[in-house]
């Protein structure tokens, strides 16, 4: 490796300060590239930082009303959720992340790009198949799957002793989510308190509940107001931010779960998605009130493969983009408001409304009949037995037969 332009996806923690003086080291020209997408960071700081170091330019862009509507919002119409229970956080900012880097690349004229992703995790492949869809002549540098450079700094201490040698300001300084990871493998250990950024522990949330309304428009959130206070929120990026300060105060939207990797391992992931979690379940609620009881069906098995794809990296494959539009056509008509409680942990629905309802309240109630004659049941239910009958006499005559 020597000599070019690399774009290096930068963080202004020690992984990615390491990383520009060593690409700086291999002769490398080295652009620093640095997402705002909401996360509570020190931006100008990161600036100087690399500044410090060496790059020869440095962006910092704020994607965040980008990453709200066009990343988040398929996502909650898809109620996107991988394996059960995670909501797809990190894998949802990846390809907002790496889009942004590679046009970076192509205005910079760089023909390299880099990341501090690790060579066992997820993140590298998402990146990188976002990457290679948007520019597919790019070259990538990951330096955590470079013998030179991974033999090189077999952990924090080796790093930290980089960093000393090349006058890295604050060293020790890490920018983003840290986690102690040799606690953390141990799964039976309980994740310390502090490893929780956006929420607080459900036991200090406050003792009574914060009661909100979302409205939505095909299936996307366009107002929320609290009907308490009165306070109203508007734009993707508001309604967004204010529903993850809602949550946080509350704590809701913390998992502790154990994943299975796209590159074959399983691991322990500790998330919070306070404003997800809030969107998912009123999404949900609204989405069922208002689609057809098959096509539901149809599009539950849509969401999953979505969340399959979103958490494996492909965005931006052909398949993903065709999932999106069956997805969006599914919700032209999910609109209407649901009223929610979000409370110690919690979210509890409390009511919701649409114009397009497709709930009969004469049709379904027991003091009126309606429009349907009970009657009808009884083939109903003759027709559906028909399987059952037949399944019964098939396992008579076998055990007669022994």
């Amino acid at each position: 490796m020597s000599g070019g332009t690399v774009v290096l996806a930068y963080s202004g923690g020690l992984d990615t300060s390491c990383i520009l003086v060593w690409l700086k080291e291999q002769g490398y020209d080295v652009i620093t590239y640095l997402a705002n997408i909401g996360q509570d960071e020190d931006f100008e700081a990161a600036r100087k930082k690399a500044e410090s170091l060496g790059a020869k330019k440095v962006f910092i862009e704020d994607l965040r009303a980008e990453f709200v509507e066009e990343f988040i919002w398929p996502s909650v119409q898809a109620n996107a959720i991988y394996e059960d229970r995670y909501l797809l956080g990190t894998s949802i900012a990846r390809p907002c992340i790496a889009r942004r880097q590679v046009q970076i690349a192509k205005q910079e004229g760089a023909q390299y790009v880099s990341h501090g992703a690790t060579g066992k995790g997820n993140d590298q492949i998402r990146f990188e198949l976002t990457c290679y869809a948007l520019y597919p002549e790019v070259k990538i540098i990951a330096p955590w799957r470079i013998p030179e450079f991974y033999n090189r700094f077999r952990g924090r201490k080796d790093l930290m002793e980089y960093a000393e040698v090349s006058k890295c300001p604050n060293p020790s300084c890490t920018v983003g989510y840290c986690s102690p990871i040799s606690l953390l493998l141990i799964l039976i250990n309980h994740a310390p308190s502090d490893l929780f950024l956006m929420t607080k522990s459900p036991e200090d949330s406050p003792n009574v509940p914060d009661m909100v309304e979302i409205k939505f428009n095909k299936g996307v959130p366009v107002m929320v107001t609290h009907l308490k206070e009165g306070t109203t929120k508007t734009t993707p990026l508001d309604i967004f931010s204010y529903l993850n300060e809602l949550g946080g105060k509350h704590g809701v939207g913390r998992i502790d779960i154990v994943e299975n990797r796209f590159i074959g391992m399983k691991s322990r992931g500790i998330y919070e998605t306070p404003g997800g979690t809030i969107l998912y379940h009123a999404h949900l609620d609204i989405e069922t009130f208002t689609m057809d009881r098959e096509v539901r069906r149809i599009k539950q098995d849509l969401g999953i493969k979505f969340s399959e794809l979103l958490y494996n990296g492909f965005w931006y494959s052909p398949e993903c983009k065709f999932l999106r539009h069956c997805i969006a056509k599914s919700q032209e008509n999910v609109e209407g408001k649901v009223q929610l409680s979000v409370f110690k942990g919690h979210v509890y629905i409390l009511g919701r409304e649409s114009p397009g309802s497709l709930y009969n309240e004469e049709l379904v109630s027991m003091d009126v009949q309606g429009d349907y004659d009970p009657c009808d049941a009884s083939g109903f239910i003759k027709i559906n037995a028909v399987r059952l009958r037949e399944h019964h006499r098939m396992e008579r005559e076998a055990q007669l037969k022994q």
